[in-house]
């Protein structure tokens, strides 16, 4: 029975949100809220939701000061000379700027947190595409294909999970995978290009005019400006994201000390400082809205027993010819599995009674390891509705879930394809 409504939640929230009958907020408030009212369980409901919320409470809260800092830091110009800096440096060719996104994303991934990539990569890149006209979810597809595949690195969360859960070494798990991790972002390069080349094709006709139109400004907006102050503000950007990826002070704490800053050296103005957190609540709120409204789903999901539910009937229902194929049916089911599973959920859940199950048809748990690192919260983290850093992607691309989701999924599931086929000709992983 749990099990069954588990499912049934989780597609019902997909079809609602993909579709757009219902927002995401309400549709990750109104769907675990019915299922834990139909299994009995609506009396301990509020203690789910307290717990759900106390997991992304600290994301949140980073979320909202987040937009806040680099609204000032659009207000004030800094984000406008750079975006100009960098287009006379690779001109207003999609192709380029496509290839640029993936490399960033890539370095920034390198701390293995999709939070602190998301929050450094896309306010800065977002000013370039729309000046361009690229499409926003053509940013957010990439910045995802690029996170995701970097997300098997050894000291992120997936591969540091799944050692753990198997009692493996973490060398052992991952060192074979680095040549399917690589042909996975080559992968992403590819899928990158054709993107990109997609881009100047449908803009070929605008692309001349974007250098030589200069925004005119309001006059409200010219008010804002603080040049200045440029270089204060570039460096107040620059030891944000250092103390951000050192990891010197939490998430949360740091973009608040950062908007304190900003706030107080460009505006010192009370009025003019209240006008300008008005200007970015609703952005900041909307968004954090959704996000605490993913840890109500997350906290009822999880303590109702739902999630370990589904992990069990998962493993009862794989019929006995599949057994000798299950490293590879892991493997190919890997991504999607991320839109119905969180890491520790699956991972600790999920993952110790498929190796089990693996080890008794002659497949080793290091196999099942890397099966299920090819894709499951590393490649398809980015589009899951249960890791709140998605929410931080969409929210800060302008993009709708539910359109990301579509725009992403065939991408990023194919990027999972080619890590999955490199591993199997590597013999990494049993057919």
């Amino acid at each position: 029975m749990l099990a069954i409504v588990g499912f049934l939640s989780i597609i019902a929230v997909l079809v609602l949100i993909m579709t757009k009958k219902l927002s995401p907020m309400l549709t990750l408030i109104a769907v675990p809220m019915i299922a834990c009212i139909i299994i009995g369980q609506g009396a301990k409901m509020g203690e789910f939701v307290t717990d759900g919320l106390k997991s992304v409470a600290s994301t949140g809260v980073m979320f909202i000061f987040a937009v806040l800092f680099f609204g000032i830091m659009g207000d004030n110009g800094c984000f406008g000379r750079i975006v100009d800096k960098v287009l006379r440096i690779i001109g207003t060719d999609p192709l380029k700027i496509a290839i640029g996104t993936l490399i960033i994303t890539m370095c920034t991934h390198l701390d293995g947190s999709g939070a602190t990539t998301f929050l450094i990569t896309v306010p800065a890149l977002l000013p370039i595409y729309d000046k361009i006209g690229m499409d926003r979810r053509n940013l957010a597809t990439i910045v995802a294909m690029g996170a995701g595949t970097m997300n098997i690195l050894p000291w992120g969360g997936p591969t540091i999970r799944a050692a753990t859960a198997l009692e493996v070494s973490l060398t052992e798990l991952y060192n074979p995978m680095v040549i399917p991790q690589i042909c996975g972002l080559l992968a992403c390069f590819v899928f990158t290009i054709l993107i990109g080349r997609g881009e100047k094709k449908r803009l070929s006709d605008s692309l001349s005019h974007i250098v030589l139109e200069d925004k005119m400004l309001s006059e409200e907006e010219q008010i804002l400006l603080r040049p200045n102050l440029f270089w204060f503000n570039l460096l107040l950007i620059l030891t944000t994201i250092i103390i951000l990826v050192w990891g010197i002070l939490p998430p949360a704490g740091c973009f608040m000390a950062a908007t304190l800053i900003a706030m107080l050296v460009n505006y010192p103005d009370g009025e003019l400082q209240r006008k300008l957190v008005d200007t970015h609540a609703e952005a900041a709120m909307m968004m954090a809205s959704t996000l605490f409204a993913a840890g109500v789903f997350t906290g009822i999901m999880k303590g109702t027993g739902m999630l370990a539910a589904m992990a069990e009937g998962l493993v009862s229902i794989l019929p006995a010819s599949l057994a000798s194929h299950l490293a590879f049916a892991l493997g190919f089911t890997s991504m999607p599995l991320s839109l119905a599973f969180d890491p520790d959920s699956f991972y600790y859940g999920v993952l110790p009674v498929l190796a089990a199950t693996g080890e008794a048809a002659g497949i080793t748990a290091l196999a099942m390891g890397r099966a299920a690192i090819c894709g499951q919260i590393t490649v398809g983290f980015p589009i899951s509705p249960l890791t709140p850093s998605t929410f931080l992607l969409t929210g800060l691309s302008g993009v709708d879930l539910g359109e990301h989701q579509k725009h992403s999924f065939l991408y990023l599931w194919a990027v999972s394809l080619v890590v999955l086929g490199s591993s199997v000709i590597m013999q990494v992983i049993p057919f």
